[in-house]
């Protein structure tokens, strides 16, 4: 695990409804903040992207009507939502943040500014990337690719509710395989649902591994760091 200096979490925003239809379940948001710490406490600095399907998905309401730029600044409001509970519940044990937007919120969030961010990571602060990147029809997994890439981070950790990449959706079949390892073409070959294509490409161009781990369980993070469990890695 030393050779992580700086990694960057991915959390989507279905990681934090926990048993709930929707929103935020505070519970899950505590152990995801618990779990945070055991990879903070091990002096890796952590920054994070964070997603707003939780709340609210751009994509789906513009199918139903909506204007599409709209809808994905809609869903960049939420990402904030999401960023701000997860500063609560940091801060809440000791560990010191900040939150910086793609678009422009002064009053609750810093504005995304690529030097200060890496000054705040230095000085051991986690940083919350909200409001992806800014720009509508990119998603936050493209945002996760582009802020690790211009963090110069070592590799990128997508959090979800499963613990890893399978070759079928493990929620409808239960004859799915667990892929522990496959590389950035095969994932874009194959229309494998981790991440979106633009995401891919972007980690894949800026050498970035991404581990694909779930959230829920205690010590995945720490684990799959350490080589530990169930994860795939896409390199």
């Amino acid at each position: 695990m030393a050779k992580y200096k700086r990694i960057l979490l991915k959390l989507s925003g279905e990681a934090l409804v926990g048993k709930k239809s929707f929103g935020l379940d505070i519970d899950v948001i505590d152990h995801i903040a618990s779990e945070i710490k055991k990879v903070y406490d091990e002096k890796i600095q952590v920054c994070m992207v964070v997603g707003g399907g939780n709340i609210f998905r751009g994509v789906s309401s513009a199918s139903k009507g909506t204007d599409r730029s709209t809808a994905d600044y809609m869903g960049m409001l939420a990402t904030l939502i999401n960023a701000l509970s997860l500063q609560n519940a940091l801060e809440k044990i000791s560990i010191q943040t900040r939150v910086q937007s793609a678009i422009n919120i002064s009053q609750i969030a810093e504005p995304y500014i690529r030097r200060k961010a890496i000054r705040h990571l230095e000085k051991e602060r986690v940083v919350i990337f909200g409001a992806g990147t800014g720009n509508p029809f990119f998603t936050t997994d493209t945002a996760s690719s582009l802020r690790a890439s211009e963090m110069n981070c070592d590799i990128i950790i997508k959090a979800t509710k499963v613990d890893g990449v399978y070759d079928k959706d493990p929620t409808t079949n239960k004859d799915s395989k667990l892929l522990k390892k496959i590389s950035y073409n095969e994932v874009i070959s194959r229309e494998l649902k981790v991440m979106d294509a633009t995401a891919i490409t972007l980690a894949k161009e800026s050498k970035i591994p991404i581990i694909v781990t779930s959230v829920s369980k205690k010590d995945s993070l720490i684990n799959a760091l350490n080589g530990i469990g169930n994860f795939s890695t896409i390199s």
